[in-house]
């Protein structure tokens, strides 16, 4: 995302953008009625808990590794093979994100940074910073043009700038942009889409749309496909009003076939204590 000649607040600009209104209420209704839910008063940090482990499992499948969530809950050894480690990157970056919720609008680089680090757990010279001139970039999944080391600075920091400027855009609109930016970018030598996903969670959580993170648009985003999701990524990518405004709302029906599975979990959870 360009912000060069953009108006003061580009991302309420992409706020006012046609269907985007209808997203952003469609989200928050959703999102109204899973905090509603009885068992949220009783049982919310089960429901949290849930989340994380069905997100994590759903950022996974998008990147490579489509477990089912049964093998992700018993498993303990995650080092084993290639998709092993992917379902463990993506774990230890659902459980990080809840810790930089208040260091993220201060310096959303720092916690991009640190997202990397834990993401790919070892101790390269590569790891935790953007990725230099003529470093190669292990995202086999996003086939899109990659932007050089040059680039891909100049734009994270635009970023950072919208982020730290603050905005009156709605959340829905903040998280599909650092999503599709971080993707569009790949900033990192490695796990580009886990650190995106992961961040989109940070801005959902930190700006109050899902403060308790039951929401879990990696769910979302798994489900609707890997075709879909890349097809919306290319909206994105284009730069158009149209595109854009596909990508936001891709984004937003993510959100809500996360708070569906919420919500599944927790009529499962009222009728075992029936």
């Amino acid at each position: 995302m360009s912000t060069t000649g953009a108006t003061a607040d580009p991302l309420a600009a992409l706020g006012a953008l046609p269907g985007v209104a209808e997203s952003v209420e469609s989200v928050r209704k959703a999102v109204d009625r899973v905090y509603g839910h009885r068992v949220m008063r009783r049982r919310s940090n089960a429901i949290t808990s849930e989340a994380a482990l069905r997100g994590s499992r759903g950022s996974a499948a998008l990147s490579g590794a489509d477990w089912a969530l049964e093998e992700v809950r018993r498993r303990t050894d995650f080092s084993a093979d290639a998709e092993a480690r992917v379902v463990g990157a993506a774990l230890r970056l659902t459980a990080e994100a809840g810790q930089l919720l208040s260091v993220w609008r201060q310096s959303p680089l720092r916690v991009l940074a640190r997202l990397h680090l834990v993401a790919a757990a070892s101790g390269g010279d590569e790891v935790g910073r953007p990725r230099q001139a003529g470093e190669p970039v292990d995202e086999p999944l996003v086939g899109l043009p990659l932007p050089d080391a040059a680039e891909v600075s100049g734009r994270l920091e635009g970023l950072a700038d919208l982020i730290i400027a603050g905005s009156s855009a709605p959340a829905l609109v903040t998280a599909a942009v650092v999503h599709g930016e971080l993707l569009a970018l790949r900033p990192f030598v490695s796990h580009n889409g886990l650190v995106a996903r992961a961040a989109e969670r940070i801005v959902l959580i930190g700006s109050g749309l899902d403060p308790k993170a039951v929401c879990p648009s990696e769910v979302g985003h798994a489900e609707a496909g890997r075709a879909s999701y890349l097809a919306a990524l290319d909206g994105y990518v284009s730069g158009t009003p149209e595109g854009m405004a596909a990508w936001i709302a891709h984004c937003g029906r993510a959100v809500e076939l996360g708070v569906r599975e919420s919500t599944a979990v927790c009529e499962a959870l009222q009728r075992g204590a029936a």
